[in-house]
């Protein structure tokens, strides 16, 4: 006899399925893939400028923000160090990679992202320095 996994797994499996496809879209600089993976409502949270960064809520809004960034960093990419998935959030531990001043440059820092029915609510994210 095979047991159904919980529904805690469940959600979890979902919770990590999105934010993979939203990270593997971020690397892709899909701006439409991603807009895809957003609730209407989503919130992102910035790095900058310090000390609390700036709030772009709304999905129109957020995804026109990303298509300004991927255009000026356009040889960026994030690779996963670690993700760390309870319930419907998820913690991504990263390190963000570019060319900067014609030289390799990189940062690390963390998401905390929320997801909801299968889509990014909010992603926070946080920089080392």
């Amino acid at each position: 006899m095979s047991s159904s996994p919980l529904p805690q797994q469940n959600l979890e499996h979902s919770t990590l399925a999105v934010i993979e496809r939203f990270n593997e879209a971020f690397n892709r600089h899909d701006a439409d893939l991603l807009a895809s993976l957003l609730t209407d409502d989503t919130v992102f949270e910035d790095t900058s400028p310090a000390p609390d960064g700036r709030s772009v809520k709304g999905k129109t809004d957020v995804v026109a923000y990303w298509r300004e960034w991927f255009t000026r960093n356009p040889d960026s990419q994030f690779t996963t160090e670690e993700m760390i998935v309870t319930g419907d959030r998820a913690i991504v531990r990263w390190v963000y990679h570019k060319m900067r001043h014609g030289q390799p440059w990189h940062l690390r820092g963390v998401d905390v992202f929320t997801v909801r029915e299968g889509k990014v609510a909010a992603k926070l994210a946080y920089v080392k320095g």
